[in-house]
This record gives C-alpha cells, structure tokens and sequence, in this order.
C-alpha cells in the first residue's frame, strides 16, 4: 500500500461520509496577523510570529483537520511594494502561492482598512481566478459601524464569496471560517498524515523559531538583513539533541548588536528558542548560536534556496 493510499485509508476509518481537501492561501498587507491566523486554525505553531513587518518570507503550510475536511493553509509573505531583491522574492511567493490554492482567503487588518498596500492588493486579485473570501482581522479594535462599511468597500471591488468578522487573537469567528472552509473544499483524499501538522522540515522550523526571537528581542536595533540557517542537528544517546544555528548579518556593527554587552543578548534569544524548540520536540534541546558577517547575503542565490525562495534576476 502506498502512502497516499495509507493517508486515505486512515482518513476514511476516522470520519463518516466522503472527505475533503484543499489548499487555502492566505494573503494580505504585513502585520496583518496572517501567521497568527495560522497558528490559530491549526491550532499549534506553525508560522513565527512577531511585531516586525515582513517576518514570513516564504510560504509555510499548516494542516488543520475540521470535521471531514483537511485543511492545508498556505501562510504566505505580507504583500507590500518591494524595494530590495528579497522583497521582491518574498511578493513573488505570495502571488504564488495565491495561484496555487483552491481557495484565497484576503486577510484585512480592520485598523487600517483598505489603505496602502491592501488597496493594491484588490486590485491584484481581480485577475485572480480562485473562489476568493474577505476576513477582517482585529474586530475587538473597530466598532461595528466602521466594520460593515469597511466589508462594504471591500465587496464593492472584489466579488468575495463570504466575509468573515474575526479575531485572530482571541479566536474570535473562526470557528465559522473552518466551518466554511470544510464545507467548500472539493471531495477528495486527505494530502498529509491525520497527525501532521505542518509540511516545514524540523531544521527550518527550528531556524525559523530563532529568527523570530531575534525579531522580537531585537525588532527596533537589527534591520531586515539578518538571516538564520541550522547548520548541525545531532540526536544524541541520552535522548536530548544538539542543534547550531548560525545567524548571518551584513555589518560588524550588526554583529555586535545580535550579541550584545557581553554576550547577554544571544543568549536572552538562545535561552528563549532552546525552551521553545524543546516544548515543540518534546525532548531536551542544546543550542548553540553563533553571529556571522556575510556581506550582501541578500544578493546569493543559495541563501534563498535556503528561504525556499526563488532568487529573482
């Protein structure tokens, strides 16, 4: 028996009637609380998240199951106007991954409505062919009135299918987003394991928890030119794992800010993703980090091959 095979045999013993399946791409301006939406409806963490715009830089799919219906949600980069060459593969990716979905899910951020780069944003999905639905994030934070026209001014551009009020914070209307979503996806097997819940290998993962405790400890002080590669994974015999990381920066003066006054700052943000990456594995975890300069990694190919990005011309 294949695996496909096996997944659709494990689906079909767990559910009654026929499943469903689906790729669900989630898009929108930065900040807009896409990752936390992710992390929400898969209901683990699959997607870092923090208070700097741009964290997400490629796609990351998290897999919910919801009644007969597995989920396969596509946390795609915040769309924004790029300046710089990784922006640049970070909007192709979300553009991307947009065209590759059975369904786009158009994440809003009530506060700021429609301006900035969720105007483009419409007016980019008018050439997009998939079923599309509108979700207004952040609805604790906008009174009622200002909501119904901001849904309003959405729909006028756009046809969406539903609309969606939630709060991906306090989970708030997603119930109804999964209940949507698991009845509007097409009939068909089941594409991963009942018991996955994410496709991003655990060395990623684990590069990606680091880069956001670096965002988070550091979000004001290191710009966007910082980047994180796992470059050692060792199970070792007494069941706990040995993992180096290497954070790469562009400047000296960047370094010395990722390390900070006697080495107190790495190891803030090591002692955080240690705790953190030893909770997801369920096993001991000892990291270590270390700060490199590489001058203008923005512009190697083989660093967003590392992203799982394309590296634009």
């Amino acid at each position: 028996m294949t695996q496909e095979e096996n997944i659709a045999a494990e689906a079909a013993a767990r559910t009654n009637g026929p499943t469903h399946s689906g790729f669900v791409a989630l898009i929108g301006p930065t900040n807009a609380g896409k990752s936390t939406l992710v992390n929400r409806l898969v209901g683990a963490k699959v997607s870092i998240v923090s208070h700097k715009v741009q964290t997400t830089r490629a796609i990351v799919r998290g897999i919910a199951i919801h009644d007969n219906a597995q989920i396969v949600f596509m946390d795609t980069p915040g769309i924004f106007k790029p300046r710089r060459r990784l922006d640049r593969a970070m909007v192709t990716s979300a553009w991307g991954g947009a065209k590759d979905a059975d369904l786009i899910m158009l994440l809003i951020d009530s506060e700021r409505g429609l301006r900035g780069d969720a105007e483009a944003i419409l007016e980019g999905l008018k050439e997009v062919q998939q079923p599309k639905i509108l979700v207004l994030n952040k609805i604790d934070r906008v009174n009622r009135e200002d909501l119904l026209a901001l849904a309003a001014s959405a729909n006028e551009k756009i046809a969406f299918d539903r609309t969606f009020m939630i709060s991906a914070e306090t989970g708030s209307g997603c119930d109804d987003v999964m209940d949507y979503l698991a009845s509007t996806l097409p009939e068909g097997p089941w594409y991963y394991p009942e018991d996955q819940i994410s496709d991003l290998p655990m060395r990623q993962l684990a590069a990606e928890i680091t880069r956001e405790k670096l965002f988070l400890r550091l979000h004001q002080e290191l710009p966007y030119s910082s980047h994180v590669e796992t470059e050692k994974w060792e199970e070792r015999k007494d069941g706990s794992v040995r993992i180096e990381q290497v954070i790469y920066v562009e400047r000296d003066s960047q370094k010395k800010i990722a390390l900070g006054k006697g080495g107190e700052t790495i190891k803030a943000i090591s002692t955080a993703s240690r705790k953190e990456l030893s909770e997801i594995l369920e096993q001991p975890v000892h990291l270590f980090l270390f700060v490199k300069v590489r001058e203008n990694w923005g512009d190697d190919p083989e660093r967003f091959r590392e992203m799982g990005l394309e590296f634009p011309k």
